[in-house]
């Protein structure tokens, strides 16, 4: 089968120069602020990257371009990141991916959908479990 012609894709969340810090700042949940500082010192030193604001509400890390196997679509898009949403911690660190089938069953209280990670509060989850999903993550292609 001829390989499929690359079309870069235009999507609209977009890396910004929005400061992460007064958008933590902004989370009306104490705990929540607590925990996405926290993630952002995880992620930071896990990818070396520094933290980015995409959009208006998602923080990531490093820029990679991902392609599509079935449609050949390309989008720029973060390595890792996570967003304080206000039902819980959204983590995109590819959940569903094969390697985290055995992290996931050791993690704690979560859920998984859509390739992210549902986390309430930091406290449900074993941080040392959560950091080795993030190294796993960022060892993809």
């Amino acid at each position: 089968m001829p390989e499929k012609k690359s079309k870069l894709a235009q999507i609209k969340t977009k890396e910004t120069t929005a400061s992460v810090e007064d958008f933590i700042n902004s989370v009306d949940n104490e705990q929540k602020r607590k925990d996405s500082f926290a993630i952002v010192e995880m992620m930071q030193k896990a990818s070396g990257d520094e933290p980015k604001m995409w959009g208006s509400s998602i923080i990531g890390f490093g820029n990679k371009r991902y392609k599509s196997p079935a449609s050949g679509r390309e989008v720029d898009w973060f390595k890792i990141g996570f967003s304080p949403r206000k039902a819980n911690l959204t983590l995109y660190i590819g959940v569903g991916m094969k390697e985290h089938e055995a992290a996931l069953k050791k993690l704690g209280k979560h859920k998984t959908g859509g390739g992210c990670l549902y986390i309430n509060k930091l406290a449900d989850v074993d941080p040392k479990v959560l950091k080795g999903m993030i190294d796993a993550s960022l060892k993809t292609k």
